[in-house]
C-alpha cells in the first residue's frame, strides 16, 4: 500500500485493524501480505492509503532488454482479460534509463507480444487509470511488478464535487484527523472549513463507515477472474457495522458562504451533511461548546493563496482564540509555513510531520488548560 510522507504510521495502524501483519514499513507505504480478497477489502476500508499494489513478479533487469524479457515471461493471458484495456505507470531509478515513460514503453511492448504471440490479438493500452494499472518500481538492478487493485487513487472518494481553493487531500485529511486522536464521544470542531474535507472525513470515521463505499470504480474490477459477488457481499458486510449517528457534535464554520455552500454540497454527496453543523462565520465567532474536545484547523499559508505579510496577523488572531475561547480543548493547526506558525505565539505540545503533495508541512498540537497549566496537573 502506497501513502503520503509522514502518513505511513497512521496507514499501518489501518492496516493491522483489518487483522493484516506489517511486514515492512517505509515512509511512503506498508508492505503486507493476503489475497485479491485482503486487497479488495482495503481498498474499500483504508482512509490513508492511497493505492492498494499487488505484486506478481520480482526480478533482476539490468538493462530495458532484460527488463522487457522478465516482463514477457508473465502469464499476463491470466490477469488481463484479451478484450480488456491496461495501463502501465511506474517509479523508475535504475542507470540504465534515464526516462520512466520508456520504462513504461517497455512493459506495454512486452504484455503486447506476449498475447500476440500466444492469441494473434491484444489488450487494448494507453494512458488511462481507470481499468487494469500495471505499477513498474525499478530501482537500480531490482525490479517488482505490481497490478495496482485501487486504478485511480483512494483519495479519489467520489464525494467531494465541489473542491472550493487549495482543498486538503481526502486522505490526508483522515490522516490528520486521526492524529488528533479524536474519537467521536468528545465534540469536534473544523474552523476555515473550505470544502469541509476535515469535517466529511471525522464524520466517516465516527461512523466506521468505510472510506470508500461511494467509489462505483477500482482497478481489481476489471482483472480476469474478478467475481463481482465477493465484492457486493464485503459492502454489506461493511454497511451492516456503519453506525448511523455520532455521539457528539461536529461543527464547521468558514467565513465565506460559498465555502460553506460547498463544504454542504460535498456532506450531503457523502451522506453526512446531517451529522455536521455548518456555519457562516469568521473562526474567531466558532461556536466552542462545554466539555471539552478536538479543533482542528488548516489555515492558508502563503503557499498557494494570500502572502505572509496579509496572513501574519491571521495567525495572531489563531492564537488569541485558541487561547482565549478553546480551553478545554486540544487544539490542532496544519501548515506548511513556519515562520506563520510562530505568530500564534503558544507553546506547541507535538509537532508532527506530514507532506501536503511537495510542501512539508507541520500538526501542531496546543493542550488548551482550563484555568492555568498548574489546576490541570501540568
Amino acid at each position: 500500500m502506497t501513502c503520503s510522507r509522514g502518513v505511513d504510521a497512521y496507514l499501518e495502524q489501518e492496516i493491522a485493524s483489518r487483522g493484516l501483519s506489517v511486514l515492512a514499513r517505509t515512509r511512503a507505504g506498508i508492505e503486507t501480505e493476503g489475497s485479491m480478497k485482503e486487497a479488495m477489502d482495503l481498498n474499500l476500508h483504508l482512509r490513508t492509503g492511497l493505492r492498494v499494489l499487488f505484486r506478481v513478479a520480482e526480478f533482476t533487469a539490468h538493462d530495458p532488454d532484460s527488463l522487457y524479457r522478465n516482463i514477457s515471461a508473465i502469464a499476463w493471458e491470466e490477469i488481463i482479460p484479451v478484450a480488456g484495456y491496461f495501463s502501465v505507470t511506474s517509479t523508475v531509478e535504475t542507470p540504465s534509463i534515464d526516462n520512466s515513460r520508456y520504462a513504461n514503453q517497455k512493459c506495454k511492448d512486452a504484455i503486447a507480444d506476449r498475447f500476440m504471440k500466444n492469441f494473434g490479438i491484444r489488450p487494448n493500452s494507453g494512458p488511462e487509470r481507470d481499468r487494469v494499472v500495471i505499477h513498474l518500481h525499478w530501482r537500480g538492478d531490482a525490479a517488482a511488478v505490481y497490478i495496482d487493485t485501487s486504478g485511480e487513487p483512494l483519495s479519489k472518494r467520489a464525494y467531494r464535487k465541489l473542491p472550493w481553493k487549495a482543498p486538503l487531500q481526502e486522505t490526508l485529511a483522515a490522516a490528520l484527523v486521526m492524529a488528533t486522536g479524536w474519537h467521536d464521544d468528545r465534540t469536534f470542531i473544523n474552523p476555515m472549513c473550505g470544502s469541509g474535507t476535515l469535517a466529511i472525513e471525522a464524520a466517516l470515521m465516527g461512523l466506521g463507515r468505510p472510506a470508500a463505499i461511494l467509489r462505483e470504480n477500482f482497478g481489481f474490477m476489471h482483472l480476469k477472474g474478478y467475481d463481482p459477488e465477493v465484492w457486493a457481499e464485503q459492502r454489506v458486510g461493511a454497511k451492516r457495522l456503519t453506525r448511523n449517528r455520532l455521539g457528539s457534535r461536529i461543527i464547521a464554520t468558514d467565513r465565506s458562504n460559498e465555502a460553506i455552500d460547498a463544504a454542504r454540497h460535498n456532506a450531503r454527496t457523502a451522506g453526512v451533511e446531517h451529522l455536521i453543523e455548518f456555519g457562516t462565520s469568521d473562526f474567531a465567532e466558532t461556536e466552542i461548546p462545554e466539555g471539552g474536545g478536538v479543533l482542528l484547523m488548516n489555515p492558508e499559508y502563503g503557499e498557494r493563496m494570500g502572502t505572509n505579510g496579509d496572513l501574519e496577523q491571521v495567525y495572531r488572531r489563531i492564537g488569541d482564540f485558541l487561547k482565549r475561547k478553546c480551553r478545554g480543548y486540544r487544539g490542532y493547526v496544519f501548515t506548511g509555513n513556519a515562520d506563520l506558525a510562530k505568530k500564534i505565539g503558544l507553546r506547541t505540545r507535538r509537532k508532527l510531520l506530514f507532506f501536503n503533495g511537495p510542501i512539508e508541512c507541520r500538526l501542531l498540537e496546543y493542550e488548551l488548560y482550563e484555568g492555568s497549566r498548574k489546576d490541570a496537573g501540568g
